[in-house]
């Protein structure tokens, strides 16, 4: 299905390498979710591209959700996953673990980064998604002729016939 919006993966240069970049940052940072500057940071080194990394994750709910306040961003996929995981720690917990934390306790307690086959799974799903939006802007393209040669033979019959109806008018 054709859209009418150019797809993000083109509209942007480096897109595709900024998405892979933001996926390997954010499945392996010991927090799921941050604030744009924190993952600006992560990702880049600098805090000050943090609206860059914005539109990024605005732009690719594909990968990347915001919060309620749309003030932090995370991975989808890791986001799926329970908040068993003690970052100091580096490990794994059970609910009976968490239900025992206290507050300042459960703040150090996130999602499970993903392993090296789910990071490659969305690093390979995003440069099949950035194929297939060059594909469909090749796809799109043969239109063009086709409707300037129509347009051009509706257009010159319309000229050729226009003494005919000046006569009939007349």
């Amino acid at each position: 299905m054709a859209s009418n919006r150019t797809s993000p993966y083109l509209a942007n240069t480096n897109r595709l390498p900024d998405v892979i970049a933001a996926i390997q940052a954010m499945a392996t940072y010991k927090f799921y979710k941050l604030d744009f500057e924190g993952w600006a940071d992560r990702i880049s080194g600098d805090e000050t591209t943090a609206e860059h990394w914005r539109s990024v994750f605005e732009e690719h709910p594909e990968f990347f959700r915001l919060d309620g306040a749309k003030e932090k961003a995370s991975l989808v996929w890791r986001r799926q996953s329970q908040k068993l995981y003690r970052v100091d720690r580096e490990q794994r917990i059970t609910r009976d673990d968490y239900d025992q934390l206290t507050g300042a306790q459960k703040d150090r307690i996130s999602r499970m980064p993903l392993n090296a086959d789910e990071i490659s799974t969305l690093i390979s799903t995003a440069t099949d998604l950035h194929t297939r939006a060059i594909e469909q802007r090749r796809e799109y393209r043969w239109w063009i002729p086709l409707i300037a040669a129509l347009f051009g033979s509706v257009l010159g019959a319309l000229v050729g016939s226009l003494p005919k109806w000046v006569e009939l008018f007349q």
